[in-house]
């Protein structure tokens, strides 16, 4: 089967933050007093310049900066990124940029700023409403200083706005889970991630876990919130995601729809098809900033690369796919993965035959059944 190019995004990793939280795995960093922003902006910009050749003029549809806490950069240094991007890819007219940012008062005073520069939808890592919740997960914002970073952003022209949002956190109660919800949905954002915390290897809660609440109180609170959300007109088009009137976080769409992406910046990772060799690859970057920095400008930059085998294609596909209420669609699978659906034959007819999928002519999707334990559906699916 041909491959046919997916469409592309780019993905910016600023990797610093004020103290690194202690559920956190991504790769950031606690900040110095100053952050090297030209320097790093030049390195994100030269890692643009040593990636651009390999998409040719394929059009770019959606920036995501992350970290780290991206809005600890000024507005001058995003708007000098943004700038470099255009200059360098073909950008669509409407392309979605993304900035992720803190509710500090540092950040919520630069979000007009960041608007002018280009950004059109901000991420606040909100986590909770609730004091003495954000204690325990180590933030180092307050409610008050959540809830006023909303209504500034809001006050800033941000209409596309996320809200990142925490379940199961340590000696919470049903309760607090909703009164979290429900503060969230009276800020009236367009976008919530709600998801559960996880003690991830390589964090201080994985050495050391606080007290969690038992699976079935968990359960409790994820079905609360859920309806308290659909309530509020709030549609779950993802396990985490959830958004009002269409607005989906088009960039983390991309990803599960095993679109291709460029990486730039320390940590960031990769994904780019090539049609013309029916080659699928995944690429990283080094990791820390100070390594990362040293090497600008270079191949030296790229810590490793590798091709998706056949054999891990549909799987790949498939752990994305179906993380979306609405699945896929069988001539998609075989336009991303340049493989025949015949390959999936005998495990899809058996987790339909489970009630663990549907199918509706050629859409695939989870059954309510089979979204709450995807972790199944996947270990068959392999």
């Amino acid at each position: 089967m041909p491959l046919s190019a997916p469409p592309l995004g780019l993905y910016v990793h600023i990797p610093w933050c004020v103290r690194k939280c202690p559920y956190c795995d991504f790769n950031s960093h606690a900040s110095a007093e100053s952050l090297p922003e030209a320097a790093y902006v030049d390195a994100l910009l030269a890692d643009l310049d040593l990636d651009a050749p390999r998409i040719g003029s394929r059009g770019l549809e959606t920036v995501f900066i992350g970290g780290g806490t991206p809005s600890l950069f000024s507005p001058a240094a995003i708007a000098r990124l943004l700038t470099g991007i255009s200059e360098r890819l073909a950008c669509a007219p409407d392309m979605e940029v993304t900035l992720e940012a803190n509710p500090g008062t540092l950040e919520t005073g630069k979000f007009e700023g960041f608007r002018l520069a280009g950004v059109n939808r901000l991420s606040i890592g909100v986590q909770s409403f609730d004091n003495a919740g954000l204690e325990q997960l180590g933030r180092i914002h307050g409610a008050d200083a959540a809830i006023a970073a909303a209504h500034q952003a809001k006050a800033c022209g941000f209409e596309r706005l996320n809200l990142d949002l925490m379940f199961g956190l340590p000696g919470q109660s049903l309760g607090n889970a909703l009164a979290d919800i429900n503060t969230a949905i009276a800020l009236q954002p367009s976008h919530l991630s709600f998801y559960q915390l996880t003690l991830e290897p390589n964090t201080l809660f994985h050495e050391h876990p606080p007290s969690l609440p038992e699976d079935e109180r968990i359960w409790e609170m994820q079905q609360a919130c859920r309806q308290a959300l659909i309530s509020a007109g709030f549609d779950q088009y993802e396990v985490s995601a959830w958004a009002r009137n269409g607005d989906h976080c088009r960039h983390n769409l991309n990803y599960w729809q095993f679109g291709d992406y460029l990486g730039i910046g320390a940590g960031a990772h990769g994904k780019l098809t090539d049609p013309a060799t029916g080659r699928i690859s995944r690429y990283w970057r080094i990791k820390h900033p100070r390594t990362y920095l040293a090497a600008a400008g270079a191949t030296g930059t790229v810590g490793g690369e590798s091709a998706v085998s056949e054999a891990e294609l549909p799987f790949e596909f498939l752990m994305n796919h179906l993380r979306l209420r609405a699945g896929f669609t069988l001539p998609l699978f075989e336009a991303r993965t340049g493989l025949s659906v015949e390959c999936l034959d005998e495990p899809l007819r058996q987790c339909i035959g489970e009630g663990l999928l549907e199918q509706d002519g050629n859409r695939i999707y989870c059954t309510d059944r089979g979204w709450n334990f995807l972790d199944n559906v996947l270990e068959m699916l392999m």
